[in-house]
């Protein structure tokens, strides 16, 4: 049976926030939690981007639900070997209930630092070596490693989880998707793409699982939702690389301005009719998606957790 889990935005609310989300999305029955992982948010309406790693450890606390990253960039902004650490730290809060979820970043978060924004081919080579580094200290030995993008000297992990660490790889192209076939023990994407699903099982994905997110947004009145859609997330309907490539937040919001408000009300369920809801994760479920995390943009919590206990979470199941 598929995996309905809720989506913590970690760009839309404060770690508090997330915090009393995750113990509503625990008591109205979601099975497990996915988090994001950005330096910025997508826009100034977002308003927030806490620390990932510092929030898992609140989560562990206060959830028994597992808790898988969607998805952190280890190649530019952290290097891979921190990103070890901190992976194998959140591993042991959460009793083995992790999954680091990994991609190749946006330059939104990963310019930062000043380095340069390399091609799409240069990055996935990046992160195929930042995995590599990754697994072998969560081995707990001690590593030298000297590659093409990455050097480690005398690092070992202490702090380790008892079972390996499942690593799950994002992927929103072909090429991408192969290569999580290939090297991740998961796949992550963000649209039901039957056709992305298959390059990463025909790739080496086999019955590896499948995770994706999607947003949704529940509201008493559906304009008024779509509003909230369109001027929250309005960013999710601009096309091609825009979301690798541009730097600020600020751009983002200049030309999602250009992305009609109809474009939102047609992807994102707005309003608070449950089949509207089911329908959009049934997308995923029938693209071959095994994992899907539910994301709410508006501000009525009460009515998203009371309707999708009471009458979209039955539908699904």
């Amino acid at each position: 049976m598929a995996k309905i889990g809720y989506f913590l935005s970690a760009e839309q609310f404060t770690p508090k926030e997330l915090v009393d989300q995750v113990k509503r999305a625990e008591g109205a029955g979601f099975d497990a939690l996915w988090i994001s992982d950005h330096f910025h948010p997508w826009n100034d309406a977002q308003g927030q981007s806490s620390f990932v790693w510092g929030v898992i450890g609140a989560l562990s606390e206060a959830t028994s639900l597992p808790v898988s990253t969607a998805v952190t960039c280890p190649t530019m902004r952290i290097h891979p070997a921190i990103i070890a650490q901190a992976a194998a730290t959140a591993a042991v809060q959460l009793d083995g209930r992790f999954v680091l979820g990994v991609g190749s970043g946006e330059a939104l978060n990963e310019h930062i630092l000043g380095d340069p924004w390399p091609s799409v081919g240069v990055r996935l080579e990046m992160l195929e070596e930042a995995i590599d580094v990754i697994r072998l200290l969560m081995r707990g030995d001690e590593v030298s490693h000297h590659g093409e993008h990455y050097e480690v000297q005398e690092a070992r992990i202490y702090t380790r989880p008892e079972q390996p660490l499942p690593i799950y790889v994002s992927g929103f192209g072909p090429q991408a998707a192969e290569l999580a076939g290939r090297i991740g023990d998961g796949y992550v994407l963000v649209t039901p793409e039957t056709e992305l699903v298959q390059a990463f099982r025909s790739g080496g994905g086999a019955d590896k699982p499948v995770q994706a997110g999607t947003k949704v947004c529940w509201d008493a009145d559906a304009d008024t939702a779509v509003d909230t859609a369109h001027r929250i997330w309005g960013n999710q309907g601009l096309p091609g690389q825009t979301a690798q490539i541009l730097p600020r937040p600020k751009d983002f919001e200049a030309l999602q301005a250009l992305v009609p408000k109809q474009d939102i009300a047609d992807s994102v369920a707005c309003g608070s009719d449950p089949d509207r809801h089911a329908a959009q994760v049934r997308q995923y479920l029938d693209a071959g998606v095994d994992e899907v995390y539910v994301s709410q943009i508006g501000p009525d919590m009460d009515g998203f957790f009371a309707g999708w206990q009471r009458d979209v979470l039955p539908q699904l199941r």
